[in-house]
């Protein structure tokens, strides 16, 4: 027995070192983002899938508010701390992270691993792109779509909104279920929608917002095209048959005001959902109506998960980020809590997506709308969003206000782009 004695003490001291080895391999991702309490829960259900089937990650959520997100995952960017940093973060707008370096580009893990790019919508992944390499993967598609409640439409006796609708079928159906008194007060708007998606119609009429929404050298709102589509949303307002967009604002956003019953119908992407199914809502979807000679402009864009260019678990950040863009990972997921159009054509044309038993029935409208993706509504240059806030955004507001025309207002609104972009090196000759 003596002599077994050093054997098995051995073996015990090779099990005890192998355990402790086996326990130091497990990767803490730190995983950022925001959202609802009722996101949260979605985000907390999906780090338990992945570390169920991946025991030696470790999921560590850091989570914020939108209100204070941006403004912390910066701070700690400045910091340089990769201990602190997230390695794996939702963000928006792309360009303008990758181009300040924080960002780890995807490409040589896209190609390492085969990863399907694919299987995008098109133009989708465009937008978590820069200077031609992926920094992002978009977790979804802000594909907008008309809301309808039907409750009000079998009250006026309105036929439900259909794929043939034209802008002309939207105004005839917005002047029967729009409820105004003589004094002009507006009980019941026909239709609830935020002035920014004024780039929906500007896109479906052919118009544009720039001449090139990657590498711009001038504003094309000026041209007809993109003026009639401004004047169109502005005459809806100016008739009340568009609730004027300070009074969405101030009466709760579009959620709130088709719930209540003050608008019979919003454009709005599918983050609307949920509430409306909790709410028991007896509404569906139905395609965005379209101009006569126009055609769908969804929009080719969706907030990304991103790696960390500082972070010291790139491997395992990886192995994380491309499971949550998968069919059989975090898009099944997301998608079934009802939240999302998932980025992934392969996801929404599953029984995932489509054979949902909960609102809306057109589903099918999301498939639509998003197989006309394109770039053209949201700038993917850097300087995008600071151009945008502070002179297209105001311009915009003052016609939704009535204090300018379209006309002058766009006038305005291009004079002062034109001289941004040319301050900032857009359309300047290059050798």
């Amino acid at each position: 027995m003596r002599r077994f004695a050093p054997l098995f003490l051995v073996s015990l001291l090779i099990a005890l070192i192998s355990g402790s080895a086996l326990a130091q391999e497990e990767t803490t991702v730190t995983w950022a983002f925001w959202g609802s309490p009722e996101e949260l829960a979605t985000h907390e259900q999906v780090a338990a899938a992945f570390m169920e089937e991946y025991p030696d990650i470790n999921i560590e959520i850091w989570h914020a508010p939108w209100s204070d997100y941006f403004t912390n995952i910066q701070t700690l960017w400045a910091s340089g701390d990769s201990s602190q940093i997230p390695d794996v973060a939702f963000l928006t707008p792309i360009t303008t992270y990758a181009s300040d370096g924080v960002l780890e580009p995807l490409d040589p893990f896209i190609e390492e691993t085969g990863f399907d790019r694919e299987d995008f919508w098109p133009g989708l992944l465009e937008y978590a792109m820069y200077d031609g390499t992926v920094y992002g993967f978009p977790r979804d598609i802000s594909t907008e779509v008309l809301y309808y409640n039907k409750d009000i439409f079998d009250e006026v006796g309105l036929e439900y909104p259909n794929e043939d609708w034209t802008w002309d079928d939207l105004l005839a159906a917005a002047e029967q279920l729009t409820i105004a008194a003589p004094n002009g007060r507006v009980s019941r708007y026909a239709l609830g929608m935020e002035g920014g998606k004024y780039q929906l119609w500007v896109a479906q009429n052919n118009g544009g917002i720039l001449d090139d929404m990657v590498n711009p050298t001038r504003c094309t709102l000026t041209e007809p095209e993109s003026v009639e589509a401004v004047q169109f949303f502005a005459d809806m307002m100016a008739n009340n048959y568009a609730m004027p967009d300070a009074n969405l604002s101030q009466a709760g956003g579009d959620s709130a005001v088709f719930q209540s019953g003050q608008a019979a119908m919003i454009i709005q992407n599918a983050s609307r959902v949920p509430a409306f199914n909790s709410a028991g809502l007896n509404y569906d979807i139905a395609v965005v109506p379209i101009p006569e000679d126009g055609h769908r402009a969804a929009s080719a864009a969706g907030a990304a998960w991103t790696m960390s260019a500082f972070s010291d678990n790139k491997d395992a950040a990886w192995t994380f980020l491309s499971w949550l863009q998968s069919t059989e990972g975090g898009q099944a997921i997301y998608t079934q809590s009802g939240e999302i159009v998932p980025a992934l054509r392969s996801t929404a044309n599953s029984d995932v997506f489509l054979g949902s038993e909960e609102p809306p029935v057109n589903r099918q409208a999301f498939i639509t709308e998003s197989e006309s993706a394109q770039v053209g509504r949201i700038g993917l240059f850097p300087e995008w969003n600071e151009l945008n806030s502070t002179i297209i955004s105001p311009g915009m507001q003052t016609i939704w206000s009535g204090e300018a025309s379209v006309e002058d207002a766009l006038a305005s609104i291009c004079e002062s782009t034109d001289a941004f972009l040319a301050e900032h090196g857009y359309g300047a000759e290059t050798e």
